[in-house]
């Protein structure tokens, strides 16, 4: 057999979205399932509306993931010379011809062919012009369509597919501009790059006949295809903006790892059993399009997040550290004035479902406190908060090993020597060291902190407390 050889083609008019995403994963897994290839093409013709943001984007978004290509990236806009070879080719030969209609013409044959139910096709016009009739007037290029027969095509998802080629029309392979269209450039590509196996979104099911019609007349076998369904929202519609991120990357700044995000979108839609967690190793070993359902997927944010927290809390804490990082310098705030991102992870992995929310709730390790919570502090600095913690303050100054389990357990020794449940000291101490009541366990806390920054921190919250109310008795 030979080599199995997929591709990824996105069009840099906007950034990678959740469905291209999902697009790239299941033709990288294909690729990797089989011992194949994976290409990354460009499709750039729209110069328009093409941007190199876009392109940067797409590319950080693919390395993001994971995703790596073994060829490309290939650029159309790099192989004009090619694309005219090949429509030469076909013009002298027949199987293309130049057609001079005008706009004001073509639209006159829609609008006929709609008021009479007619399903709008170009009608051949200029099938049979002679061209040298015909000097100096604009023109563009359509592939001359077999007229009689069917197209038929087995696709890996959805089954036996077939269309009569009387339902298709002679469809533009250049604009009068000289540039070449999709349709045209993607067979070219495709034909050129030996890809054998492609899987893109069922939007181009309508193109696939007449991209293999163009095979065959270029004396080539077609590829095979698989088309996949579209991805819903929360509320069954298109996922588009309003259901939250869509592109790659604001996922990435929306706190998800791109462990969980791979996870989530190979499960849009393919499953193994009911597994629902699989290591980037086990997508490999078990990916096969055969499982891929040929009805809509629904997106649901929940499971991203529960996925992403699932992972926040397998994965090498020192890896979850470095995205963690990320997000802190993102805050403006400097990793190295606090922890090590790796020990926070740790601390608040069961606490939060994405790394922005920790990034934003353990900044206090890293910053100044500007404040305290005000609810917080009605709710927990009572009569008495302020003599806890001066006789925490005591302790904790006195030197206990300034590690989470010897400290917590110095403080329940506390609690017990001042007859109060630990709440009414972890409480208030949280307060102090973080500016809010809700925190990893107090040992944790401290030890983020460390010993200096904590008891720093507490005197300030005893000075800050005195006139609150807080330093009149024990409740």
């Amino acid at each position: 057999m030979d080599t199995i050889k997929t591709r990824f083609a996105p069009s840099p008019t906007g950034y990678l979205h959740v469905g291209g995403a999902r697009t790239a994963l299941y033709s990288w897994l294909y690729a990797r399932h089989l011992g194949g290839r994976f290409v990354l093409r460009i499709e750039d013709t729209d110069r328009e509306r093409s941007t190199q943001p876009a392109i940067d984007a797409i590319l950080e978004s693919m390395q993001w993931l994971g995703l790596g290509w073994d060829e490309g990236p290939f650029y159309q806009t790099r192989r004009m010379d090619r694309y005219r070879e090949v429509i030469d080719g076909l013009l002298e030969k027949g199987l293309a011809y130049k057609c001079f209609c005008s706009k004001e013409r073509l639209e006159r044959m829609r609008e006929g062919q709609m008021r009479e139910g007619v399903k709008p096709r170009y009608d051949g016009h200029c099938r049979n012009e002679d061209p040298a009739t015909h000097q100096g007037e604009p023109y563009v290029v359509r592939f001359r369509n077999p007229d009689r027969g069917v197209v038929a095509f087995d696709d890996l998802i959805k089954g036996h597919i077939e269309i009569s080629n009387t339902e298709l029309d002679d469809f533009v392979i250049q604009r009068s501009d000289g540039t070449p269209t999709y349709n045209f450039c993607v067979v070219v590509d495709d034909l050129d790059m030996g890809i054998t196996h492609v899987i893109r979104g069922d939007d181009h099911v309508a193109n696939t006949p007449r991209q293999i019609n163009l095979y065959r007349a270029l004396g080539a076998t077609p590829p095979v295809f698989g088309h996949l369904a579209m991805i819903l929202g929360d509320d069954g519609a298109k996922l588009s903006k309003r259901h939250g991120a869509v592109s790659v990357m604001q996922y990435r700044e929306d706190g998800y790892l791109p462990e969980a995000l791979l996870n989530y979108l190979v499960r849009l839609g393919w499953s193994h059993g009911d597994q629902e967690i699989f290591s980037v190793e086990e997508m490999v070993a078990l990916f096969d399009p055969a499982q891929i359902s040929r009805g809509a997927s629904s997106f649901n944010t929940s499971k991203l997040k529960w996925l992403n927290q699932h992972y926040m809390k397998s994965l090498p804490a020192g890896q979850v550290g470095k995205e963690l990082a990320w997000h802190l310098g993102r805050l403006g705030v400097d990793p190295a004035t606090g922890p090590e991102p790796a020990r926070v992870v740790k601390a608040y992995a069961e606490r939060t479902h994405t790394l922005k929310e920790m990034a934003e709730r353990c900044r206090c390790y890293y910053e100044p406190l500007n404040g305290y919570d005000e609810a917080a502090v009605r709710k927990w600095i009572k009569p008495g908060a302020v003599e806890i913690l001066k006789s925490a303050l005591e302790l904790l100054g006195a030197g206990p090993a300034w590690e989470a389990a010897e400290l917590d357990a110095a403080l329940a020794g506390l609690a017990g020597r001042l007859g109060v449940g630990m709440g009414k000291i972890g409480q208030p101490l949280r307060i102090a060291l973080t500016g809010a009541a809700a925190s990893p366990g107090i040992g944790d806390t401290l030890a983020l902190l460390g010993r200096e920054e904590s008891l720093r921190r507490i005197g300030s919250a005893i000075s800050a407390f005195a006139g609150q109310g807080g330093s009149h008795g024990q409740d």
